[in-house]
């Protein structure tokens, strides 16, 4: 029983696409300004903004530990620049999260779709809390190379985390088809081993850092290895057939640029053309990589270092496809932070000296702490603002994307006269002083009827007790209208104890009077077993006056329902009924 006319919802839906720049960069924006003007206040008050990044720690910084702060400084920032893309609100959670938690462990999986039940419910405010939040701890890494910016690698070893447990599904460790050209072990366990060496003391450059490193790319490698020699995999089939050639076929369809996209197919299909032979070298490279690697811990040898980070961002262009494209890219793959680590530790830069600085010291000090105090605003704008939005009710961005916004009017409604499941009559407002929220159910349906049903338990449950609310369904069938076929609805789908609740039927040509009267489309052959109608609610003043007509295709998802609920009950508060 869909409603007339389909489904409006896409992830670019552009009421929702307005509604998350608008809260991203106007509202979000301003308490972020507010914030970060208080911050430099009490900064300035403690004389701290002229000696920002002054600690002895600070400025004799290793080379190594820097280059890992400003690479992976550089990367959260990215990662933020690409949460502000339109699809991210109404797409990351269906489009991302949910096809990661195929193949995990029933406790991952339930933890996964927790997650996107949460997201669903709150996209507006989640995705804007996300993209500032890693911008913001972006920011803080590449200006601190002291006691703030090792806070902020703490807080990203916590934020990366919960990204690849929930996000990525724990980097598909636990899926048959997990591939180190396909994403295993997930970016953010990178962003997690990188947060953590700076959160450390900077002691631990560069001796420990390089060596403890390299042995952590030599186990990886290893094991890539021979997940890579899994016949499962499907690397060593010849054509189509190929696992590479699959995934640049697939990765290749989304909207980038021409020159990249033949480029990328056109080496997907040399790999399958040599089957087994590109994954010979595939496998070739991690093992002399995994090999060279655990050596140059311990030995002077540039060459594992090399070979490992250039055959990274080989397969980071020829398999993974260079991945921002498709609008719901929400970080650089794999690839390009495992080839980080690698070059970062290299024996290469285990000097302990520190770069050599350009600007002078009161510039870089004075800078870095008014940077420093805007993006530390941007963090603590998001903790909070997440916070407070999963404990609140369901955004209804949902309801919004499938269905548009209600429309508001001030007409008189028609009123009418019917049977209701006691069997006693039942006039439109024959309540003093009730609003009426008004909709029609087919009492055979099975499909969009129960989740309009949900939506009004859920709705009437939201609302005082002693809300003044009739809430009246209509019989949307005509050929089951009878109070037995509405007393069998009520009973299986929960509404026996709704207060306040009529569902009222009459004879056929007296109930299609109502349809038309309200511009309800009703279809039904009799050999059908439900009716098609269009799906809509109304919601009428104690006077008689229709005061919003609220198109209503419910979402068939527990944080679809949710977000209709939201949409209802602030429309009926906006009415005054509480």
């Amino acid at each position: 029983m869909p409603g007339m006319g389909g489904s409006s919802f896409t992830n670019t839906n552009p009421l929702v696409v307005s509604l998350f720049h608008h809260s991203a960069f106007e509202t979000s924006a301003s308490w972020i300004i507010a914030i970060a003007l208080a911050l430099l206040v009490v900064a300035s008050i403690l004389r701290r903004v002229t000696t920002f990044n002054l600690s002895a720690g600070g400025l004799h910084e290793a080379r190594s530990r820097t280059y890992l702060r400003m690479a992976f400084g550089a990367l959260w920032l990215v990662d933020g620049f690409l949460q502000f893309q339109a699809s991210m609100p109404l797409g990351l959670a269906n489009g991302v999260v949910a096809p990661a938690a195929e193949g995990t462990p029933s406790w991952l999986h339930a933890l996964m779709f927790d997650g996107i039940g949460i997201w669903n419910n709150h996209p507006i405010a989640l995705a804007v809390g996300t993209a500032w939040i890693q911008v913001g701890i972006g920011l803080l890494l590449l200006v601190s190379n002291a006691t703030i910016g090792r806070v902020a690698a703490a807080v990203s070893v916590g934020w990366a985390t919960m990204i690849w447990l929930v996000g990525n599904g724990a980097g598909g460790i636990f899926q048959s088809t997990n591939s180190i050209l396909f994403g295993w072990p997930g970016a953010s366990l990178f962003y997690v081993v990188a947060g953590v060496w700076l959160a450390l003391a900077p002691s631990n450059f560069p001796e420990r850092f390089s060596r403890y490193t390299l042995r952590g790319l030599s186990v990886v490698a290893a094991v890539g290895a021979l997940l890579q020699c899994l016949p499962s995999r499907g690397f060593w089939h010849g054509g189509n057939a190929n696992a590479a050639t699959v995934m640049t076929s697939s990765m290749t369809k989304m909207a980038q640029p021409h020159v990249l996209a033949w480029f990328v197919n056109h080496l997907g299909d040399i790999a399958g053309t040599l089957g087994g032979g590109f994954n010979v070298i595939v496998v070739l490279w991690l093992g002399a990589s995994a090999v060279g690697l655990w050596m140059a811990s311990e030995r002077d040898l540039r060459w594992p270092t090399r070979t490992f980070v250039i055959g990274c961002l080989i397969f980071w262009v020829v398999v993974q496809d260079a991945p921002f494209w498709g609008g719901l890219a929400t970080d650089v793959n794999s690839l390009i932070p495992l080839a980080v680590l690698a070059w970062c530790a290299s024996p290469a830069r285990r000097s302990p000296r520190p770069l050599r600085r350009h600007l002078p010291v009161e510039m870089r000090s004075s800078s870095g702490a008014v940077v420093a105090s805007f993006a530390s605003a941007m963090v603590l704008f998001s903790v909070v603002s997440m916070g407070v939005a999963t404990g609140a009710a369901a955004e209804s961005t949902r309801f919004l994307a499938q269905n548009g916004p209600a429309a508001s009017v001030n007409t008189r409604a028609p009123g009418f006269t019917l049977t209701d499941q006691f069997g006693s009559v039942y006039s439109m407002n024959e309540h003093a002083g009730h609003y009426t929220l008004l909709t029609f159910l087919d009492p055979e349906c099975w499909t969009d009827c129960p989740l309009l049903a949900s939506q009004l338990r859920q709705v009437r449950a939201d609302l005082s007790p002693g809300a003044k609310l009739d809430i009246v369904a209509v019989a949307a069938d005509p050929y089951h209208e009878t109070v037995a076929d509405v007393k069998h609805f009520i009973a299986t789908r929960g509404l026996t104890k709704l207060k306040g609740f009529y569902f009222v039927t009459g004879k056929l040509n007296v109930v299609s009077k109502v349809w038309d009267s309200f511009g309800i489309g009703v279809s039904m052959t009799p050999t059908a077993k439900m009716s098609i109608h269009s799906d809509y609610m109304f919601i009428i003043s104690p006077e008689g006056r229709l005061r919003w007509i609220i198109p209503d295709d419910p979402l068939a998802n527990w944080a679809g329902q949710h977000s209709a609920q939201s949409e209802l009950v602030n429309l009926l508060h906006e009415s005054g009924v509480h």
